[in-house]
């Protein structure tokens, strides 16, 4: 339960990910904006949970951010392979583990602050 969060944001990327392009919502920031955000949040959402079980592991920022990495991965891939009007893109990507770092960095400094 813990993870809920973390499991609706990723929903949430996939579906909006693999939407016919005609279907998806217009944002009034960069696509890469929009990936690293999304990617922020979904980073947010799963290392929280994990630091609450050993908040001092470092290989929990590490896994968040090569599991969001990896997510991101999958999802270019599925755009470039399972979709006719989409295409994966390696800076997409690369958008999307600059969000997921700054996600798992500002958690950080945040919990730092808070402790």
């Amino acid at each position: 339960m813990v993870y809920l969060p973390a499991v609706l944001v990723a929903a949430g990327i996939a579906v909006l990910s693999l939407l016919e392009q005609s279907h998806a919502p217009s944002v009034p920031v960069s696509d890469k904006w929009s990936h690293g955000i999304a990617y922020l949040v979904l980073a947010m959402s799963l290392i929280l949970p994990l630091l609450y079980r050993d908040h001092r592991s470092w290989r929990a920022y590490l896994w968040t951010v090569i599991a969001c990495t990896a997510y991101g991965l999958l999802m270019e891939a599925l755009q470039r392979f399972c979709t006719l009007t989409r295409s994966g893109e390696m800076a997409d990507l690369v958008a999307d583990f600059l969000g997921a770092l700054l996600g798992v960095i500002l958690v950080k400094i945040t919990s730092r602050l808070v402790s």
